[in-house]
């Protein structure tokens, strides 16, 4: 009898023992291996990013939106990059650089033993391929490549010859100053990508790109997710620290913080300020802000009646309750904005008076335009949420009843995101809501990208040109010493507030949220960072 029961002991332990290690087994592949029984918790490997938008392109030259840049920053790497959180110059690609005293030669001394991500070697000709890429192409194809004054052959472009002097060592020559053309250089549409692989891919190139970063591409699947993994051949020693990065496409703010409480991501941006308490209150989640270089506006469409007419468009920025706007949706974390360029960009005249909220000052100028019954309009709403515009449909919606009030008759209207960049640009909305996140730090890339007659076609979507504008804004391009830079970029800023091709909303502070657990994220003001350093605990 005693032996029988110790049999049944023993058949009842080892049930048991098969049952836990039954169970072990089942938890370690559900979380695809990141737990360990007993001995301790292995580390998290995998980052999932939540994002509102999908890229349009991961051939950062041939696009301008920030949803693109948010993944090639990790893709592709520039010659010259920005400080962590700030955008002070440092070495990229390119070990140092020295300028001329004329600051007409540019000459690089490039990183050496790096590859890119198909093997063939980084070098002075791949620079050389890159810049007579882009050089060669125009403004459909390559739109922020008029950061360098236009295209091969106008008279705009600044760089007179991209030269190989030896194997790493490079020399762009210029045909006038231009003060940004370093932070130029940094920008996220600039990094460097594989000749090879541009030669065998060609269209198809936006969507397997190539490059020397922390992280290769793996797959692309379209509104849902990008994947990276690991460069396990990367220049930087002990980086990246993740094995693999996951974009997910997750549209609303509300569905995308509900994806992050439920353990379905562990990074998002566009945290809705209503929402940031809800992540403060918990501590396995924090909150988290990037440094503050935006502008979100209302786009007028000068060349499309009644728009044509100055005194509209100054009425209509007289009829925008901008304040009410951020005391609604940014909770405090954004500022009205006056001029098309944040505060925190050198060159900000702050003496300009902003136009105030005042309908009957907005009614007596519709008036003198000749619309004192007002008119009807379409009013364009962004289909995504964007740092500088979190809830783009329900300020549409404010602003819609402010011009009612006023007589003008705005029916708001909106497409996917894609689709209603590539119509904004080619102007035809009336006026359109959108916003930018400076790329440099640089005045140049808000008034002139955006707003000069050179950005037509890329940027400058409100087709706004000014010839006096324009004159001002290449000499403070030319122009070295940055003193007399800020004084010509005040006086820009002077006449833009007066020809009004905008309506300036905002200027935000962007928030994210993750798990507590995520360390070394360090958001970038541009609106896209490397995440080589990023962790788990």
């Amino acid at each position: 009898m005693r032996n029988k029961s110790l049999k049944l002991l023993l058949v009842s332990l080892l049930a048991i023992s098969m049952l836990l290690v039954g169970c072990n087994g089942n938890s370690s592949q559900e979380t695809g291996g990141d737990e360990q029984p007993a001995s301790g918790e292995a580390k998290k490997d995998t980052l999932v990013f939540g994002r509102g938008g999908d890229s349009t392109s991961l051939d950062p030259i041939t696009t301008t939106e920030g949803e693109t840049f948010k993944v090639t920053e990790n893709i592709f790497e520039t010659l010259i990059e920005y400080g962590e959180q700030d955008t002070t110059l440092h070495p990229g690609l390119a070990e140092s650089w020295e300028v001329s005293e004329d600051a007409l030669t540019y000459t690089f001394t490039l990183r050496q033993g790096v590859k890119f991500h198909d093997g063939t070697d980084f070098n002075a000709e791949a620079v050389v391929f890159n810049f007579e890429r882009w050089m060669n192409g125009n403004a459909d194809d390559f739109p922020y490549y008029t950061m360098f004054g236009g295209f091969k052959g106008e008279e705009g472009h600044v760089i007179d010859s991209v030269k190989a002097i030896d194997e790493y060592s490079v020399e762009f020559v210029l045909n006038r100053p231009q003060a940004p053309f370093l932070k130029n250089l940094a920008m996220s549409p600039f990094g460097m990508a594989s000749p090879t692989a541009i030669e065998e891919s060609g269209d198809k190139f936006r969507e397997t790109p190539v490059g020397t970063g922390p992280f290769k591409f793996v797959e692309w699947k379209q509104n849902d997710r990008i994947v990276l993994e690991k460069n396990e051949d990367y220049w930087l020693e002990g980086f990246p620290k993740l094995k693999q990065v996951i974009f997910r496409v997750i549209p609303e703010n509300t569905a995308r913080l509900n994806a992050l409480t439920n353990g379905e991501i562990d990074l998002m941006d566009g945290l809705n300020n209503s929402d940031e308490a809800t992540i403060t209150g918990n501590d396995q989640f924090q909150v988290i802000e990037r440094p503050s270089m935006n502008t979100g506006y209302l786009g007028f469409t000068v060349n499309r009646p009644p728009f044509d007419n100055k005194l509209v468009r100054q009425a209509l920025n007289h009829a925008i309750d901008k304040d009410a706007i951020i005391q609604a949706f940014y909770g405090g974390k954004a500022e009205s904005a006056k001029n098309p360029m944040p505060p925190s960009i050198e060159g900000y005249n702050d003496d300009i008076q902003e136009y105030p909220y005042d309908l009957e000052k907005a009614k007596e100028l519709l008036a003198e335009a000749g619309y004192a019954d007002g008119f009807e309009m379409e009013l364009w709403a962004m289909p995504v949420a964007r740092p500088y515009m979190p809830e783009g449909m329900k300020v549409a919606e404010v602003i819609q009843a402010s011009f009612a009030e006023i007589g003008v008759k705005a029916e708001i209207q909106s497409v996917d995101w894609a689709t209603y960049l590539d119509k904004a640009s080619k102007g035809e909305f009336d006026a359109y809501m959108l916003g930018w996140t400076g790329d440099n730090g640089d005045p140049d890339n808000f008034l002139y990208t955006l707003l000069d007659k050179d950005s037509i076609g890329s940027n400058n979507y409100s087709h706004y040109s000014n010839d006096e504008l324009h004159d001002v804004l290449i000499q403070a391009q030319t122009e070295t010493d940055q003193s007399k830079r800020n004084e010509l970029y005040k006086q820009a800023q002077e006449i833009i507030h007066d020809d009004a091709p905008w309506a300036p909303l905002v200027h935000s502070t962007p928030l994210l949220a993750s798990t507590s657990d995520l360390v070394n994220y360090l958001p970038h003001p541009t609106g896209s960072e490397a995440l080589t350093k990023v962790e788990f605990k």
